[in-house]
């Protein structure tokens, strides 16, 4: 099977009833039988602990009576799905085979468990996201999963392969542009409405804010700063005359700093005339008095500046005032004011809201548009998946016992979602005169075998990279729809690896592998173990205990299924 996923091999410690246990596998169609009790399921549920199942008390119930660690590990062969996958979440594998690894631990009192994936720790997201790429596990009577919203219409989405999926993507994409416009236009809607029933104190807080003359929101400090300069004028005066009179006047009968300089400059002079070299210190000294000069001028105009305005200044400490108080009336700062007043303008102003909201309603109406012309695009594609799918379900269940069977999807309009605006059911019937009902409600146990087996066999093109697993799936079923099912597994076994657990010797017969089940006591304790019958006679000795316990005529029937297994 090229290209195909395989469960390749099995590790299991301290797992309910089984100590210690390691089993290989191969592709095509593998059974597992044995006495009801023996633990046949117990692999099939450790699968399923492996791939995210098993939270909280289940957990506690597959770790072994007695021990405080337990080990699930399985490896697969790699797929393209699964190279994809593993890709995206930069998982670089050595080799050609996928390792699968969950362990519990027992610390007072308190279990916890751990997934790794070639020995790097995962998430249970991640081994959730990865387990659809790796197995599909189906019950006998498995209606709590048909039940569940959404789930007959993921299998028509599987089904329907990749022109379905080419469908379902601008779907997600619509709904979610809609879903954004629908939300801005709500948020618009509301905004408005309390607008209207504030539309008076709103209307006081424009003329507020525009009687305010707000434009800077640095005003304030701007005209703090201002107002220090101005009260402590006399202070700025005083000290800006003494550092002029110390750079041009001097102080206490010593010359200024400007003639300090200007005396050094003129000494250097006479020194380069005897060391050249000093031009460059010279210079530095020149550069320097031309500063200071510069320096003496600026503080001169700025202390020139300095007048005493208690006009101005009062004028100053009024805005301030003005500022301050609309700052803490609305607990906002000036550049939010600023904007609430824009956006109070827009609303207020005639017809203003009423555009924005028309704006609004128009993107809403188009994106709403697009969504629902690609739902229509993917109810099509869904309504011919569906026509195909009845045919090839029918197929498949009337040589299963159910000659008059019918099936049909109904596809009903349900609220809009990134998934389409679909609901999928499921309709049944299996005798004449029995009207089509909703499959969970009216199939039996037997018929639900069958029909979930039909099922994956439709699935299986679709999806043909994943091991599937049925769990005596044929439970209830007489000999020859047995023998109809065993043939069914074997087809499906062609393209994928397929177990089965099964109390049929007409199914057991089919397969290729054979795997025993049975449990003995030691010491007190119960253990399961598992063996795989390799040889024709063991093989016959099974089968004869599946059809009612072995006895010659019993074997007889054995050896001739297995002569002319189902075909």
């Amino acid at each position: 099977m090229p290209g195909t996923g395989v469960l390749t091999g099995l590790r299991l410690e301290n797992i309910a009833l089984i100590e210690s246990l390691e089993l290989t596998f191969s592709g095509g169609f593998t059974v597992l039988t044995g006495e009801t009790g023996a633990g046949k399921s117990i692999l099939l549920d450790a699968l399923d602990a492996l791939l995210g199942g098993a939270q909280g008390a289940a957990g506690a119930r597959l770790l072994r009576q007695g021990q405080q660690r337990g080990r699930i590990e399985a490896s697969f062969s790699l797929t393209p799905p699964l190279h994809s996958w593993l890709a995206q979440q930069h998982f670089e594998l050595e080799d050609d085979d996928l390792l699968l690894s969950r362990e519990w631990r027992l610390q007072e009192e308190r279990l916890t468990s751990r997934h790794r994936l070639n020995g790097v720790v995962v998430s249970r997201a991640q081994v959730q996201e990865l387990r659809p790429l790796l197995l599909d596990l189906t019950v006998q009577g498995q209606t709590q999963q048909l039940g569940r919203p959404g789930q007959q219409r993921r299998w028509l989405d599987r089904f329907g392969g990749p022109e379905l999926a080419l469908a379902l993507g601008p779907v997600a994409v619509a709904y979610r542009h809609w879903k954004q416009a629908a939300a801005a236009l709500e948020t618009a809607r509301r905004d408005w409405q309390q607008l209207q029933q504030e539309r008076q104190q709103q209307e006081q807080l424009l003329l507020d804010l525009e009687a305010a003359q707000l434009e800077d929101p640095q005003e304030r400090l701007q005209l703090e700063t201002a107002q220090d300069r101005l009260v402590h004028g006399v202070r700025l005066q005083e000290g800006v005359m003494t550092l002029v009179g110390r750079l041009i006047e001097g102080a206490d009968q010593a010359p200024s700093a400007l003639d300090h300089l200007a005396a050094c400059e003129q000494e250097l002079q006479l020194l380069e005339a005897i060391d050249p070299s000093l031009q460059i210190l010279r210079q530095a000294c020149t550069d320097g008095l031309a500063q200071l000069q510069d320096l003496a001028r600026d503080l001169d105009r700025y202390g020139a500046s300095l007048e005493s305005d208690p006009e101005t200044l009062a004028s100053l400490q009024e805005r301030i005032a003005q500022l301050k108080t609309l700052e803490r009336r609305h607990g906002q700062g000036l550049g939010e004011l600023i904007v609430r007043r824009d956006e109070l303008r827009q609303l207020l102003a005639p017809g203003g809201g009423e555009a924005a909201l028309s704006e609004l309603e128009a993107q809403e109406l188009q994106s709403r548009g697009q969504r629902d012309r690609c739902n229509g695009q993917l109810r099509e594609a869904r309504r011919l998946a569906a026509m195909a799918l009845e045919g090839q379900l029918m197929g498949a269940l009337r040589p299963m016992g159910l000659a008059n069977v019918r099936f049909a999807v109904a596809i009903t309009a349900a609220v809009a979602s990134e998934e389409g605006a679909d609901g999928v059911q499921f309709l049944f019937s299996a005798n004449p005169g029995q009207p089509l009902a909703p499959l969970a409600e009216v199939a039996s146990g037997g018929e639900m075998s069958r029909f979930l087996l039909a099922l994956k066999t439709c699935l299986a093109a679709a999806d043909p990279h994943v091991t599937l697993l049925f769990d005596e799936i044929d439970s209830g079923v007489s000999g020859r729809v047995s023998g109809a099912m065993a043939a069914l597994l074997q087809k499906l076994a062609e393209r994928r690896q397929v177990f089965c657990v099964t109390h049929q010797p007409l199914v057991a017969a089919a397969a290729e592998h054979h795997f025993l089940v049975s449990k003995w006591v030691e010491a007190g304790q119960t253990q399961t173990r598992v063996s795989q019958l390799r040889d024709i006679q063991a093989r016959q000795k099974e089968l004869a205990e599946l059809a009612g316990g072995d006895s010659g005529g019993t074997r007889s029937y054995a050896a001739s299924l297995l002569a002319s297994p189902p075909s």
